[in-house]
């Protein structure tokens, strides 16, 4: 189940999960609750021990606290274990430059926080905070990026972010060798098609995060009524409770239909699950490991949700 998929034509192989860390910096205005150090240090530690070999941060998730919390663990395991991968994304800062200068300041306090000095994947973080055209000018943040992967500082680069449209003009560039596409692949959403295809024919390496769409695929509208950040529409709700109740009828946790959702189908490497809890690690191995019923899967693409209410 955990067998090596290639990163697209990078070389480097990973499994069909990673280890997401945005909740682990305790960010309670996105996810509603917080993580204390305890937790995260207990988590992390499962984590470095256990069998996903795959972890991604970001420089700025809970402003910089969970890179600090992940150096905090691997000093504690004398660096990163042998065969882990540790990703990471540049960030603008606080006052939000998103200037090149500022994208080599960010990988900076990364290998600081974290204790490395060497990288062998980072991705552009959220570029649609500033125009396709800045982003890609002389010196800006896709330059600089390709300067530190010459330099030795990176072995390869992605871009990581949210419209589909957006990426795939990334990815056109072709300097790109990853794409993370959040809630844009689910069971309630499938706008990150187009990506996927144009990913798997380039040989761009795709890692679909959010899988659970922020907690709707796991526990259900009523007690999770947000999807992608935001209060979902009376459509994807209702979907959502019809694929509940599916589930249910066929003994299997929604929450498992959802992950597999996201492992089985190829064009996609690995998926990325936040965890914040270490028990959680081991949950999320048997949610990907249940057999679910051919029947199951053509129920729920018969529930769906109509097209027009994905993101872009």
């Amino acid at each position: 189940m955990l067998e090596n998929r290639p990163l697209g034509t990078t070389g480097m192989s990973v499994p069909p999960l990673c280890i997401g860390t945005s909740a682990i910096g305790s960010i309670p205005g996105i996810y509603g609750y917080d993580v204390d150090a305890d937790q995260a240090l207990r988590t992390l530690r499962a984590v470095f021990a256990g069998p996903v070999r795959f972890i991604d941060t970001s420089n700025s998730y809970g402003g910089g606290e969970s890179e600090k919390r992940i150096g905090a663990a691997l000093r504690e395991t004398g660096g990163l274990p042998e065969g882990f991968l540790l990703s990471t994304k540049t960030d603008p800062d606080a006052e939000g430059d998103f200037s090149g200068p500022r994208m080599r300041r960010s990988l900076e306090e990364s290998m600081e926080r974290l204790g490395l000095d060497h990288f062998r994947l980072v991705y552009l973080h959220d570029p649609e905070r500033i125009p396709f055209e800045d982003a890609t000018a002389p010196g800006g943040p896709v330059e600089v990026l390709i300067q530190m992967k010459d330099e030795g500082l990176i072995d390869h680069i992605g871009v990581a972010g949210g419209p589909v449209g957006m990426l795939q003009r990334f990815v056109e560039l072709g300097s790109f060798e990853a794409v993370i596409t959040h809630n844009r692949f689910t069971l309630l959403d499938r706008s990150a098609q187009p990506l996927l295809d144009q990913c798997a024919a380039a040989g761009v390496a795709v890692l679909n995060a959010a899988p659970f769409g922020g907690g709707m695929l796991v526990k259900g509208p009523d007690a999770a009524p947000r999807y992608a950040y935001r209060m979902a529409s009376d459509p994807i709700r209702d979907s959502a409770t019809r694929m509940l109740q599916a589930c249910e009828a066929t003994g299997v946790p929604l929450a498992a239909a959802a992950l597999q959702f996201s492992l089985r189908d190829p064009r996609i490497t690995s998926t990325i699950v936040g965890i914040t809890k270490p028990e959680r690690l081991d949950q999320t191995l048997e949610l990907a490991s249940l057999d679910i019923p051919a029947a199951l899967w053509s129920e729920l693409e018969a529930l769906a949700p109509p097209k027009e209410t994905w993101l872009r």
